[in-house]
């Protein structure tokens, strides 16, 4: 939820100050390199240190990350200025979710974004949770600090990559974020390969096994696809979400999201965990499919498209 309200915050800030739009792009793969990626490298080492070299306890990253918060939160309150909005609009929440709803149903190309954003993020956020049990069956002691800073720094390749496929004007977003889907529903297929591959031991080990490596190559790769997809999918976010609307609508398919992740973690005992990352691989599987879609549609926009989306502008200018 965090990343939806910064988005939306940075989208409208953005053009309030009149930036170039062309540097968009730009600009959003950088704060997810250096935001979502260095500083989250700097905290997983920073976190293992506390941990393992200062011996506070596994709860010292959760204090030291209350420090922060707060050393934050004085910065915010004496340097930001307060963002009010428009005075102007006045719409009640009602009014707000009518809009979106129409914006939704009036635009194929909405509803698709929306749809891709659920399932590969409910994936991801699913994968939060299953990839220590994965690396550590046998509650083996992995070093936990160090497994999360390799895969920010490999999110930070990934955003690194997106920058440079989003500022190639002949290759379209739509085009290659296929691809991405493919690799990672291919990347999160690993767990069940080894599985079938190799004889699981009940024997605790020192360390990572040879499985769990081969695994958290494959986690690697899956944390490179979901720095491509946050800078790739901010970029569409503003291509085809109306700024009217772009919040209430977000908001719409992050309730699915947010329904699916609380069921699979109450259910988190119920299923092997490879049952579980079947599931993930197969939502992102069918997210590839959707973005196939997206990207004809987009190119090919049918009559009847350009007329809904000419009533949804008008719809919008009425309000």
């Amino acid at each position: 939820m965090a990343d939806v309200i910064f988005f939306l915050l940075f989208l409208n800030n953005y053009a309030q100050r009149n930036f170039d739009q062309q540097l968009l792009s730009l600009t959003i793969s950088k704060t997810v390199f250096f935001g979502n990626g260095l500083v989250a490298i700097l905290s997983g080492l920073f976190g293992n240190l506390l941990v393992d070299v200062f011996s506070f306890g596994p709860v010292a990253p959760f204090d030291a990350a209350a420090c922060f918060l707060a050393i934050g939160m004085v910065i915010i309150l004496t340097t930001w200025s307060e963002n009010f909005g428009d005075p102007s609009d006045s719409k009640d929440l009602m009014t707000q979710f009518k809009v979106a709803a129409i914006a939704i149903a009036s635009d194929e190309k909405i509803a698709l974004l929306g749809a891709i954003q659920s399932l590969f993020e409910a994936s991801m956020y699913t994968f939060v949770f299953l990839w220590t049990p994965a690396l550590s069956p046998n509650d083996e002691e992995i070093p936990h600090g160090f497994v999360f800073a390799t895969f920010m720094l490999a999110s930070m390749l990934g955003s690194s990559l997106a920058a440079r496929l989003m500022a190639r004007s002949s290759l379209r977003v739509e085009n290659y974020m296929q691809i991405v889907f493919l690799v990672s529903a291919a990347s999160l297929l690993l767990p069940i390969t080894t599985s079938v591959l190799v004889t699981p031991s009940k024997v605790k080990e020192e360390g990572l096994s040879l499985t769990s490596s081969i695994q958290l190559l494959g986690f690697c790769v899956f944390e490179a696809c979901i720095g491509i997809f946050s800078a790739s999918i901010m970029k569409m976010r503003s291509q085809y979400i109306p700024e009217e609307a772009r919040s209430t609508i977000m908001n719409f398919f992050r309730v699915p999201l947010n329904l699916f992740v609380c069921i699979i973690l109450y259910n988190v005992d119920a299923f092997p965990i490879t049952i579980m990352f079947g599931m993930c691989s197969i939502f992102i599987f069918v997210a590839s499919i959707l973005q196939r879609r997206l990207m004809v549609i987009s190119e090919n926009p049918s009559a009847l498209l350009l007329l809904l989306r000419s009533y949804n502008l008008f719809f919008f200018a009425k309000m």
